[in-house]
């Protein structure tokens, strides 16, 4: 077997201190305009998209030993798992790394609500030296024991979801270029997916290709494990397995992956295993899906409001809606984000309104399969709204055998 290398992509372009700078002053013009006198961001993506640091990524989304405050103005405390305190060195965003009290029973044991008590005092002081005349903090999210014992304190908890997600909504060019690799990045894999995929290959071993690929261009992680093959590829969200690729069968993925620079590439692609010829149901679902991406590719413009752009897209057939994607279309920045554009079917009861805005990304996806069906197809493409349409961040071609 020939050893496979990568292309390593460059790099240097990006301006990581203006880029940096940028998403720092989007989350703090989205506090200022709520009223906010700061933020106090244990999720890992907002920290990293806040300020440019990250450590243990994946390790911090179920151990809260990481968090940072940001004031609406004054300088910004990191606090930091022990003895990380030089990982943020030379990062201008933050201007003093503590150590963090992590907490969680398994750090804490019976001294948890103790713990609690003294992470309250530390953040509230800094609350009210930087905080300004607001008394209103927000948190995008806490244990429950700190947001006790923090309330005690008198300190005003608001939600900090909305702002940072606004915030992230908006890329400037450093992240679209960002974007940019962490898409080629993604494409390359898929590459190797494709020359790899052969009848005999499991699930997992294919996977394995893009996992891979994005490690060694310096990615993250791939968020989800969404890769089946035959008859799993419906009803869709099931995980990838040790299930066997047979020839003639359909295999549908989502890339789900935080690459270079931690941005998110967000694409779906459906391969054909094989040398035999598609039959027409696979034909006909791959055609259908294909048939809504670039519908709603087509419609999608800036001005329009999220009820507007669900109402007008693509009208599923009845045949396909039980088991249809979740969404028309989502944001994506550094993971899958604000906002999330549903069915007009279930706009009343899951939607909500906003306007579509240039520099916004946004992933159109599509699931077609119908209850108890053989087979399914999943197709997504990846886009950047501009001043008057879209350009797409991907150029990875559709699979011309079901095409046909």
């Amino acid at each position: 077997m020939s050893k496979l290398t990568s292309i390593r992509h460059d790099k240097t372009q990006i301006d990581l201190v203006r880029m940096r700078q940028y998403r720092l002053s989007r989350v703090r013009e989205q506090l200022k305009a709520k009223g906010y006198g700061g933020i106090v961001i244990f999720d890992p993506v907002n920290l990293r998209y806040a300020t440019g640091s990250r450590n243990m990524q994946v390790f911090m989304l179920r151990n809260p030993g990481r968090y940072v405050f940001i004031p609406t103005e004054g300088p910004i405390t990191l606090f930091d798992f022990p003895n990380c305190e030089h990982l943020s060195e030379g990062i201008e965003t933050i201007d003093e790394v503590r150590e963090a009290t992590t907490l969680s029973y398994v750090a804490s044991g019976d001294n948890l609500y103790d713990n609690a008590k003294a992470w309250a005092e530390e953040i509230a002081d800094l609350f009210k030296q930087h905080g300004g005349d607001s008394n209103k903090l927000a948190i995008d999210y806490v244990p429950s024991v700190g947001a006790i014992e923090l309330s005690k304190l008198g300190v005003e908890i608001v939600d900090g979801q909305e702002p940072i997600e606004h915030a992230r909504s908006i890329k400037n060019d450093q992240e679209i270029e960002a974007m940019k690799i962490s898409v080629r990045t993604a494409e390359e894999g898929m590459i190797r997916m494709q020359q790899a995929l052969e009848p005999g290959i499991t699930e997992n071993e294919l996977w394995s290709h893009l996992h891979q690929t994005n490690i060694a261009q310096g990615g993250d992680y791939v968020e989800t494990r969404l890769l089946s093959s035959g008859h799993r590829t419906n009803p869709w969200f099931q995980e990838c397995s040790d299930k066997v690729i047979n020839e003639g069968e359909l295999v549908a993925f989502d890339t789900d992956m935080n690459g270079p620079f931690g941005y998110f590439t967000d694409i779906s692609r459906t391969f054909y295993c094989g040398e035999s010829e598609p039959t027409d149901e696979q034909k006909r679902l791959y055609q259908t899906a294909y048939e809504q991406i670039q519908y709603n590719i087509e419609l999608l413009k800036p001005g329009m409001t999220f009820r507007e752009y669900a109402m007008k897209s693509w009208q599923i057939p009845d045949e396909f809606f039980p088991n249809r994607y979740f969404t028309v279309a989502h944001g994506t920045g550094l993971s899958g984000e604000y906002p999330y554009i549903v069915y007009p079917q279930d706009f009343e009861e899951k939607g909500y309104d906003g306007v579509i805005q240039p520099n916004m990304v946004l992933s159109v996806e599509s699931y077609i399969g119908s209850p108890g069906g053989k087979e399914g197809v999943k197709l997504e493409e990846q886009l950047l709204v501009t001043e008057d349409g879209v350009d797409n961040f991907s150029d990875f071609p559709f699979e011309r055998k079901l095409m046909k």
